[in-house]
């Protein structure tokens, strides 16, 4: 080093008092401590339905297996065959692309099973014109709640050679429904969106649908089989995707819940379309008369204009009109 250059300042000596700093005349200042930061652990997220509805279903159904009476254990065993049979798109754990779950859909079925051998009685006819690959179900809609498609659905499933799961449109507000909406998916239902509808035909599955929508549904008992104007979103999409419409004619179903119409304020505070003032808390044992018509072929341009679209489906609407008339005069009593 050069003696013209200067030399660094020596480090300054450590304080003794583990060097705090200092006022006048030496005095320590105590500067005030900073609250050490402690992590918070993770907040628990709460358990996924499927997480608490898993194990308690693997519990039921060993309960079931073991303790079941005997003609509900065969039922179970012949709806494990039929969804086995089905033609579905079911992965490793039995998941389809849109939701639909082998297990969880079984139980389901089984509790439909027993309405539709038991309860309802019902009877079907035509099952024979449900066509291979993809196909748009058409009918009726009443009772207040949607068994006429649970009923139709367990139909599909148990009576057709082979087996269809027939999936239901199911309306925008049912998902928002604690629970509900997860057990439509897990059955076999969606959302009954256009998008929805289109990617389940184009994979080749039966689709079923109600045109009147809430108008068919709760009907008041002197509506009954009176059918409510149609919708002209079904007949857009049949030609979209060139599908066939089957119509299907339910009779039975406008009986089951007698009603005096709907409670509009009640329905607004709920967030619900309607809310049926019903004369009876659960469904009266009516007997069911299905029938399935022959399949509907149209053309044209899905995007042509509302009135040249009114003609097409007004001939499934007549179509269906005339079934319905048959099936009234068919049978002998409401629940007979």
């Amino acid at each position: 080093m050069n003696e013209n250059e200067e030399k660094p300042p020596p480090p300054a000596a450590a304080p003794a008092d583990g060097g705090r700093p200092r006022g006048r005349a030496g005095r320590t200042i105590t500067l005030p401590r900073r609250p050490v930061a402690t992590a918070r652990p993770p907040r628990a997220l709460p358990l996924r339905p499927e997480e608490i509805s898993g194990p308690i279903d693997r519990l039921a159904g060993l309960a079931f297996d073991a303790l079941g009476p005997s003609y509900l254990r065969d039922l179970a065993r012949e709806i494990d065959e039929a969804i086995s049979r089905a033609p579905l798109e079911l992965n490793a754990l039995g998941y389809d692309p849109w939701g639909f779950q082998r297990d969880v859909a079984r139980r389901c079925y089984l509790i439909m099973a027993l309405m539709y051998r038991w309860w309802f009685r019902v009877e079907t006819r035509g099952l024979e014109h449900l066509p291979a690959g993809r196909v748009l179900l058409i009918g009726n809609h009443a009772g207040q709640v949607a068994l006429d498609a649970a009923m139709i659905g367990a139909a599909g499933l148990l009576e057709a050679n082979p087996p269809r799961l027939i999936r239901g449109m199911g309306e925008y507000w049912l998902p928002r429904l604690p629970w509900i909406g997860l057990l439509m998916v897990r059955s076999g239902s969606v959302v009954g969106t256009p998008k929805n509808c289109i990617d389940l035909l184009e994979h080749g599955e039966a689709v079923i649908a109600f045109p009147e929508g809430v108008r068919g549904m709760n009907k008041s008992w002197t509506e009954r089989y009176q059918l409510q104007e149609f919708g002209l979103g079904f007949m857009r999409l049949a030609l979209r995707t060139r599908t066939p419409i089957v119509p299907v004619a339910t009779v039975g179903s406008e009986e089951q819940a007698p009603s005096l119409g709907s409670f509009a304020p009640l329905a607004r505070l709920l967030g619900m379309p309607a809310f049926p003032l019903v004369l009876t808390p659960i469904p009266l044992p009516v007997r069911y008369h299905l029938e399935f018509g022959a399949p509907m072929w149209f053309e044209g341009d899905p995007d042509d204009e509302d009135r040249v679209i009114e003609e097409k489906v007004e001939e499934v609407k007549e179509k269906i009109s005339e079934m319905l008339a048959a099936g009234l005069e068919r049978r002998t009593g409401i629940f007979t």
